[in-house]
């Protein structure tokens, strides 16, 4: 199930205008090869939100071939600040590979092994973990920090309560935990696969 049509989908993809070529190819790849990226319209969102942050201590929870992660550094380098897991490759070529550090192994794992806190978290890891991961999530976000999730509408799967999969479950839960925890401030943005954006209370 589409959460926007493809036309509007389109229409706010188009509204961006073009890319670096570098993206531009990220984006070819994705859609040659049918790999999931958060698409430009999520890219421009998220590299806005880390700019109204003022984020300039980003961690990535997941990451593909470093399609988000060029929009977050994007943010960073205007911002000035550091940044962590990705693809090589395409952010050097971007322009951002001396502000990126990369850390290679299980996620959540490599998170609680940084030293200090993060302004922004973007977690895009597998679903059955999205519970377990907020602790430390929070335990790492800076008071006011922002927390951005993907994939939380999970293609209606959502709505379809005979659908019990661990990953669907696992968006639930931590949909619930975010909702009825006055720890966090936090909107749904349906694009996409939806975003969740939360901001860690002070």
């Amino acid at each position: 199930m589409a959460i926007l049509s493809p036309q509007l989908s389109e229409y706010l993809d188009n509204l961006l205008g073009p890319r670096p070529a570098e993206m531009q190819k990220m984006e070819a790849y994705a859609e040659e090869h049918g790999f999931p990226i958060i698409g430009p319209a999520c890219g421009q969102l998220c590299y806005q939100i880390a700019r109204l942050a003022g984020a300039t201590r980003i961690y990535e929870l997941g990451s593909g071939y470093g399609y988000s992660t060029a929009w977050f550094a994007r943010a960073v380098k205007e911002n000035g600040g550091d940044l962590s897991r990705i693809a090589r490759g395409h952010l050097e070529a971007l322009g951002y590979g001396d502000i990126v550090q990369y850390t290679v192994g299980e996620a959540v794992d490599a998170l609680g092994n940084v030293d200090g806190q993060f302004d922004l978290i973007f977690m895009d890891i597998d679903k059955e973990g999205y519970p377990g991961a907020l602790p430390l999530i929070y335990e790492k976000l800076k008071p006011g920090g922002v927390l951005i999730v993907d994939n939380v509408l999970w293609s209606g799967r959502i709505f379809d309560d005979k659908d019990q999969s661990g990953a669907t479950q696992g968006i639930r839960e931590l949909t619930g935990m975010l909702a009825s925890n006055d720890a966090w401030v936090n909107s749904i943005i349906p694009i996409r696969d939806g975003l969740m954006v939360a901001t860690k209370q002070a």
